[in-house]
């Protein structure tokens, strides 16, 4: 359960990642994207799982608001959930916002014929697939990674270990 937690929370970082540099970076294009390219890009992001990447968003902003206040409060706790679901609907329309920001991005990153080009490839089987199959093959490769990350942690170690007792200290 902690290697999976720790690859979700790995997972989840990453995705965060993403969101961010998407809505921060200031893109490689010379002029705006055409509202055809946002909306090839929109489509890419929906194929490719943007609402389940992103669209915990606004619930999980909103949860934790509700935590908070209810720390300070726990009295309150059945009101702030009444008002916390009442919130995450009247705020879901927001999510817009954020996916209209994400394509943007990618429209300011590819022309508009790289885009329609990239959608066919997802529109395809092999396309589908990677879709499909990606987050499993990243989630294998962060835990091979953390495995490997902790194993040679321990061989540098010893090796500090090694080299400072040759200096006459012991760690």
């Amino acid at each position: 359960m902690f290697k999976t937690g720790i690859i979700s929370s790995a997972l989840r970082a990453g995705a965060v990642a993403t969101a961010l540099l998407a809505l921060s970076g200031q893109g490689f294009a010379q002029q705006p994207p055409s509202p055809a390219a946002i909306e090839t890009a929109k489509e890419i992001v929906t194929l490719k799982g943007g609402d389940n990447m992103f669209g915990p968003l606004i619930p999980n902003i909103v949860e934790q608001g509700k935590s908070m206040f209810e720390q300070q409060n726990p009295a309150l706790g059945r009101d702030l959930s009444t008002v916390a679901a009442k919130l995450r609907v009247d705020l879901a329309p927001r999510m817009s916002e954020v996916n209209n920001e994400i394509a943007k991005s990618y429209a300011s990153h590819f022309t508009e014929s790289e885009l329609k080009e990239m959608l066919a490839f997802y529109k395809s089987p092999v396309g589908r697939k990677m879709i499909s199959e990606e987050p499993k093959a990243l989630a294998q490769a962060v835990n091979f990674a953390q495995s490997w990350a902790q194993k040679f942690s321990e061989e540098v170690l010893t090796k500090y270990r090694v080299e400072m007792k040759k200096l006459g200290h012991e760690l």
